[in-house]
């Protein structure tokens, strides 16, 4: 994916300031929200290519680097393990493109804190790949290739990387109706909290126009409407009201969505891109809070035709199972804002694919064959996936990808030996066709707005197998052998932050934005924080 970066966030990658959080709408100078001196340096807002220095070493029993009164939330799936393809030839998962998890890691390992709720699809996907993408003349909004090579951190087992790219094309000209639902509650009241959620959404009002229409709803104890359906060419109406929020009271999240749902039906554009944008720590606590009691409000309104997508601040109360579980039931997607450069790379650089949906409900079938892999495992995904049959099942929701977005995803699968295909069953037999493939990738979806699906398959045959792995693969099997560790995983067997460092840092590429190069020096500073 190419990626469109502002020429000020180049720049801001290659400082190595502390950034300011100041109220701008291209990330110039502008009126601060954050005092100077001890309140400024707390806020720690570090420019998106810079890990900050560290300090001292961590005692051991200051690892964790959180208070005491840390209350973060994460649902930890089971992760999948290996399966016996003579049995259970079909793996499949909903498409994922959220990246949460990739900015809270980075969050956590600068503030010396042992990761936690890593999800390793989410780490891969943060990063672009050069996953070619669909032509003008081809029929379906996406393109999908594979690749396969020896798995890093298991000599014995391949790697198989799946690259899934949405074309860039917008699907609509008609306008964006978006409704700011914004927490202002007690807990928000943080430098990098809601000061950093007021300069974010002032960036995304720098994006609109006079075809646009935005409103705010703010929610604590209740809920009130800032804005009502202003033209987004009114960037200075949108930005005096976002300087305007005060934190203060109980957070009843419910009400608030219920409030920003029923003004963005109000302001309905046909054709349009309808969409509530929801900025919290997902600390609900009043009325339903829970992620099912939440999700249950979701799914009835995205039948609406209105989306969501859920940004996520702050630290020591993150509720990152709640947000996640909002996004993923909303149509939406979900990101961890925790610099203003990663707001910048969200809300600015890359808004189309944040706004626009241009493959719903994408689900992945993969099929493999049992005379080439006698058994695999698909690496993360794992609150996304799906029974074998909820495939072909339109009812069944999945993820929504949007434009210029990509999807990769890893499978560890361990080779088949030579000789017949043997499942040790007395009653039946698994028989291999004799194909040399590794597997079939099917994949399927429906066009926004449709209701029936569509389906495509991709054979990936023996020569989709190389000894010399594109330099995408490296550097994307390296962040998967760094989530392995993060993670704890019992799958890790020779994974280490050592050669997942090393085989990052061999494989950076062009570059042009210093992500790869921060995730390197990420990596250094999770080994300080694990000696």
């Amino acid at each position: 994916m190419h990626r469109t970066i502002h020429p000020r966030t180049a720049a801001a990658l290659a400082t190595t300031a502390v950034v300011a959080v100041v109220l701008t709408a291209c990330g110039g100078q502008g009126d601060s929200l954050v005092d100077g001196g001890a309140e400024a340096a707390d806020a720690q807002l570090y420019s998106e290519g810079d890990v900050p220095p560290h300090a001292e070493p961590l005692a051991p029993d200051d690892r964790r680097g959180a208070p005491p009164e840390a209350q973060e939330e994460y649902d930890d799936a089971v992760e999948q393990p290996f399966q016996d393809v003579t049995t259970s030839p079909l793996s499949t998962f909903s498409a994922d493109v959220d990246t949460a998890s990739y900015s809270n890691l980075r969050r956590q390992i600068t503030q010396g804190q042992v990761p936690e709720g890593v999800r390793i699809e989410e780490l891969v996907n943060y990063f672009d790949y050069e996953h070619p993408a669909p032509g003008p003349d081809d029929d379906q909004p996406f393109a999908v290739t594979t690749q396969v090579a020896e798995a890093p951190w298991a000599p014995d087992h391949d790697l198989a990387m799946i690259g899934v790219q949405a074309t860039e094309a917008v699907p609509t000209h008609e306008g964006n109706n978006i409704v700011f639902l914004l927490d202002v509650s007690g807990s928000m009241d943080e430098p990098n909290k809601l000061p950093l959620l007021a300069e974010s959404f002032s960036l995304l009002a720098s994006k609109l126009g006079p075809d646009d229409v935005v409103s705010i709803v703010t929610y604590a104890g209740d809920n009130r409407v800032l804005l009502d359906s202003v033209p987004g060419s009114e960037e200075g109406v949108i930005t005096d009201a976002l300087r305007s929020l005060s934190a203060g009271g109980s957070t009843g999240g419910a009400a608030g969505l219920e409030t920003a749902y029923a003004l963005a039906g109000k302001n309905y554009i046909d054709g349009g891109n309808n969409r509530v944008i929801l900025a919290t720590d997902g600390d609900f606590n009043v009325g339903p809070s829970t992620p099912e009691q939440l999700t249950e409000q979701i799914e009835e309104a995205r039948e609406s035709g209105v989306y969501i997508s859920v940004l996520g601040f702050g630290m020591h109360n993150l509720k990152d199972d709640t947000m996640e579980a909002i996004a993923d039931q909303g149509n939406g997607n979900y990101a961890y804002i925790d610099t203003i450069d990663e707001a910048r790379k969200v809300l600015v650089d890359e808004f189309d694919s944040t706004m626009f949906v241009v493959a719903q409900d994408l689900k992945v079938q993969v099929e493999l064959n049992p005379a080439v892999v006698s058994e695999y495992r698909l690496i993360g995904y794992d609150n996304r996936r799906l029974d074998d049959e909820d495939f072909a099942d339109d009812a069944v929701d999945a993820g929504d990808v949007g434009a210029g977005h990509s999807v990769t995803a890893f499978y560890e699968i361990v080779p088949a030996s030579e000789g017949a295909v043997d499942d040790g069953l007395r009653y039946q037999d698994a028989r291999a066709t004799g194909s040399d493939d590794f597997m079939t990738v099917h994949v399927r979806w429906k066009e926004p707005g449709e209701s029936r699906s569509t389906e495509q398959e991709y054979p990936v045959g023996a020569g989709a197998f190389t000894d010399v792995p594109s330099t995408d693969f490296r550097f994307a099997a390296a962040v998967v052998e760094a989530g392995l560790v993060a993670r704890g995983s019992q799958y890790a067997a020779g994974a280490s932050l050592e050669s997942a460092r090393s085989r990052a840092a061999g494989a950076l590429g062009a570059d042009p934005y210093g992500l790869r190069g921060e995730f390197v020096s990420l990596l250094d500073r999770y080994r300080e924080l694990t000696a």
